[in-house]
């Protein structure tokens, strides 16, 4: 018989499977999206419900027993103090699993576990805003701000390329004379 037979076990074992969806509930509840297989979404759902529904009942006893799962003190108080009063009238139903797909490696379906209510904040969208204040106070600030920032970008660019360059001096000319004697020692021994 498969009494008691509810949840999946994800191909690992029990301590494993716990701290799998302690450290994914602690993410969701900092980042309140997160991407990950389908079979761990929909498992992880009803454990961020209980969370939430603890969350709208702020007392100590609320906090205790949800500091036992996520023992990480911002994460409890952000879970209480927004969380919480975000869906204290909503009745259930706090998360929204979308899917992805088919992941590219393992053909693993992939899902979207995010809180209902979460707005992707695009970096599209907050870019122009300040941009725009710029255009209308000032035109010219504005147009020197990206020149700028292209040419910081620039010798962060060439940086990365003389790094490169100097470890292939070294390995062909310096390096070699030194490792010879090294492994003479090694195998002297």
């Amino acid at each position: 018989m498969r009494h008691g037979m509810v949840n999946r076990k994800l191909g690992r074992t029990s301590a494993h499977r716990n701290a799998l969806f302690r450290n994914q509930l602690a993410s969701l509840i900092d980042k309140e999206r997160i991407i990950t297989t389908l079979p761990k979404a929909k498992e992880l759902r009803p454990q961020i419900e209980k969370l939430i529904t603890l969350g709208r009942n702020d007392n100590v006893h609320a906090r205790r027993q949800a500091f036992r799962i996520v023992a990480d003190d911002t994460l409890v108080a952000k879970l209480f103090g927004t969380l919480g009063p975000r869906f204290a009238e909503r009745p259930g139903g706090y998360t929204r699993i979308i899917k992805l797909g088919a992941r590219r490696g393992d053909a693993a379906e992939m899902a979207i576990l995010e809180l209902v209510g979460f707005e992707l904040k695009s970096e599209s969208e907050a870019t122009p805003e300040p941009e725009k204040k710029a255009k209308g106070k000032k035109a010219a600030p504005a147009a020197d701000a990206p020149a700028e920032e292209a040419a910081e970008e620039k010798p962060k660019k060439k940086p990365a390329a003389k790094k490169a360059a100097p470890k292939a001096e070294k390995s062909e000319g310096a390096e070699k004379p030194k490792k010879k004697p090294a492994a003479k020692k090694k195998s002297d021994k």
